[in-house]
């Protein structure tokens, strides 16, 4: 009997990560390549500035999101080297349970 497709921590932290609607919405204040503090993105999406921190670091922890710190300012970015190396993962973890069908007709 063949072992099971097994997801590592590090992808099992991305989808956690994706699980949450107010983390999906910070993401999307990423695009473009922006670069943004939790400050900034506290703002955007109407959060305390420690909501926003521990929202940004389930998503540093997940991959999605990258830190650079100058000084005492922190900027955060999406990591999309990471997120494509997770999702390239995902991808494979769910052909090997749940493999398309031959006629790649879907219900």
């Amino acid at each position: 009997m063949s072992t099971p497709p097994h997801l590592d921590s590090p992808a099992q932290d991305f989808l956690k990560a994706l699980a949450s609607e107010t983390r999906q919405q910070i993401m999307l204040h990423f695009a473009g390549g922006k670069e943004l503090t939790v400050g900034e993105v506290a703002e955007c999406c109407g959060l305390g500035q420690s909501t926003t921190s521990e929202q940004l670091s389930i998503l540093r922890r997940g991959g999605l999101v990258t830190a650079t710190r100058n000084g005492k300012t922190v900027r955060y970015r999406a990591d999309p080297t990471t997120i494509s190396a997770r999702l390239a993962e995902l991808q494979g973890y769910l052909a090997c349970c749940c493999p398309p069908s031959a006629s790649g007709a879907t219900r």
